[in-house]
């Protein structure tokens, strides 16, 4: 993400990843919350969209709020190399 500075407001930039069908129609493989609509650019790829599964896509964010928690961290400590 990038972010510009003008007159003291901070616009964001935001990257999202998106398939593009044969007919056009745009998919994005995330939800996006906006406050009011927002102009856009879609840079078309050469190659063709990844082989991972969509129910992979949306585990991955459930299965993070369960591993990224402290508890996790130190069980797992002693399998981490010494700092």
């Amino acid at each position: 993400m990038a972010s510009n500075e003008m007159k003291g407001t901070v616009r964001m930039i935001v990257t999202l990843e998106a398939i593009v069908d044969e007919k056009g129609r745009v998919r994005l493989l995330e939800d996006v919350k906006l406050s009011a609509p927002r102009r856009v650019f879609v840079t078309i790829l050469e190659e063709s969209p990844s082989c991972v599964p969509e129910t992979a896509l949306l585990t991955e964010a459930v299965l993070a709020e369960d591993w990224n928690r402290e508890e996790e961290d130190k069980a797992w400590q002693h399998l981490q190399p010494v700092k």
